[in-house]
C-alpha cells in the first residue's frame, strides 16, 4: 500500500479534488434551480478560474459566445457582472455592427412576379405584404388612383423598391441618378443597360426611387380638403340638366348644405378670382401648386379678395343659392392644367 502511494502521490491532488466535486454536487443537487444553480455556479468559479473556459479555443469575433463560467467569476459579483453586460449589449445595439454581405445589396437585375387582387385587398397592405414601398407598386403598375383597385388585376411584384422613371430630352445616366441619389451604374445594372447611352422616352427603373410627393396624394386621393360639410346631389360627369332636361356634362360636384353654411379652401393658394357670373353667381377660384386650381360657386357671401393668399380650410364664403341655382350648395370644380377632373379622386 505505501508503495501505491508512492508511486501515485503526484495523482493525490487531483484525485482528491475529484472527490471533493463529487461529494460537493452530491449535496447540493436538490437546488440546481433557483437560487441553488446560482450558488453553485458561484462555487464553480471559485474553484475554476473563468480563463479555463477559453483555454479550449475562442469562438471567432462576432460569432457564438464564451461559456457560463467566463461570467461567473464569484456568487457575490456574478449577478453584478451579468447587469453590467446586458448594459453593455444595449449599448452595443446602438453601435456599428457586422457590415450586411454585399450581395445584399449590391445591384440587381430587375424580375418580377405575379399577384392577383383578391376582395378586401389594397396597396398599402399589399405593399407592406409583399416587403416593398407604396410607390413601388403604384409606380411599376401604372396605377392611377388607389381608390378603383379592381378584384381580378393582376399586379406585377417587383423583386426591389424603385420607380419606374420617363427619359426626357437632355437626361443623361448621370443626371437621372444625381437627381435620385443613386448611381449611374446602378441604374446600368438593373435595366440592363451595356453603354451609358439612353433614348428619350424610354421607361428606366429607378432602384429606391420615391414618386413626387403630389402625384402619390393625387393617386391615393388624398390632395384636397372637402371644403364644405354636405351631401353630393349632382355628382361629376354626364347627367340631366335640372333645368332644360338636356343630357350635358357636369364639371363639378354639388355639395347640398344649409344656407351660409361656411365654405373653407380646399387647398392652400392665391385666390386669383372672386366675383358674380349669371351662371355661378357670386364664386371664387383659388391658385395652387402643380398646375391646380379649385372653383367655389353659388356663394352667398364672399370673404375673401382677389390675390389674397388663403390656408387649407380657411374660410373664404358661405354657401347660398346665387346664379342659376336650385336651391342653397356649393358648385365645387378642379381644374389640373386648364382641365376639369374628377374632386371625387383627389380628396380627403
Amino acid at each position: 500500500m505505501k508503495g501505491f502511494f508512492r508511486k501515485n502521490s503526484g495523482s493525490l491532488p487531483l484525485l482528491a479534488l475529484i472527490l471533493c466535486l463529487f461529494q460537493f454536487f452530491s449535496s447540493f443537487a436538490v437546488y440546481f434551480s433557483g437560487e441553488g444553480a446560482r450558488a453553485v455556479l458561484a462555487a464553480l468559479g471559485r474553484l475554476v478560474p473563468a480563463v479555463a473556459g477559453r483555454e479550449q479555443g475562442e469562438a471567432p469575433e462576432g460569432v457564438g459566445g464564451g461559456t457560463v463560467l467566463d461570467m461567473v467569476i464569484s456568487e457575490s459579483d456574478g449577478i453584478a457582472a451579468l447587469v453590467e453586460e446586458e448594459a453593455s449589449l444595449e449599448a452595443a445595439s446602438f453601435q456599428a455592427g457586422v457590415l450586411e454581405p454585399e450581395s445584399f445589396s449590391k445591384p440587381r437585375l430587375l424580375l418580377y412576379d405575379t399577384y392577383t387582387v383578391q376582395k378586401g385587398d389594397t396597396i398599402g397592405d399589399l405593399a407592406a405584404a409583399f416587403g416593398l414601398n407604396l410607390d413601388t407598386l403604384i409606380s411599376v403598375n401604372n396605377i392611377k388612383s388607389t381608390r378603383l383597385l379592381q378584384i381580378g388585376l393582376r399586379l406585377k411584384v417587383p423583386n426591389q423598391d424603385g420607380i419606374f422613371y420617363t427619359v426626357k430630352k437632355g437626361d443623361t445616366l448621370e443626371s437621372i441618378a444625381e437627381e435620385y441619389k443613386t448611381e449611374p451604374r446602378t441604374i446600368q445594372i438593373v435595366n440592363e443597360l451595356f453603354s451609358d447611352a439612353i433614348k428619350t422616352g424610354a421607361d428606366l427603373f429607378i432602384p429606391g426611387g420615391l414618386l413626387d410627393p403630389v402625384n402619390l396624394q393625387e393617386i391615393n386621393g388624398d390632395l384636397f380638403m372637402w371644403p364644405i360639410r354636405g351631401y353630393v346631389t349632382s355628382p361629376y360627369g354626364y347627367r340631366r340638366s335640372p333645368f332644360t332636361g338636356v343630357r350635358q356634362f357636369h364639371s363639378g360636384l354639388d355639395i347640398g348644405s344649409p344656407q351660409g353654411t361656411p365654405i373653407r379652401a380646399a387647398m392652400s393658394g392665391r385666390v386669383s378670382a372672386a366675383g358674380t357670373d349669371n351662371v355661378l353667381g357670386n364664386y371664387v377660384v383659388i391658385t395652387h401648386h402643380s398646375g391646380y386650381r379649385t372653383l367655389y360657386g353659388h356663394m352667398s357671401v364672399i370673404r375673401v379678395k382677389s390675390g389674397a393668399y388663403v390656408g387649407t380650410g380657411e374660410r373664404i364664403g358661405d354657401v347660398g343659392s346665387t346664379g342659376l341655382s336650385t336651391g342653397p350648395h356649393l358648385h365645387f370644380t378642379v381644374y389640373k392644367n386648364g382641365v376639369t377632373v374628377n374632386p371625387r379622386v383627389l380628396m380627403k
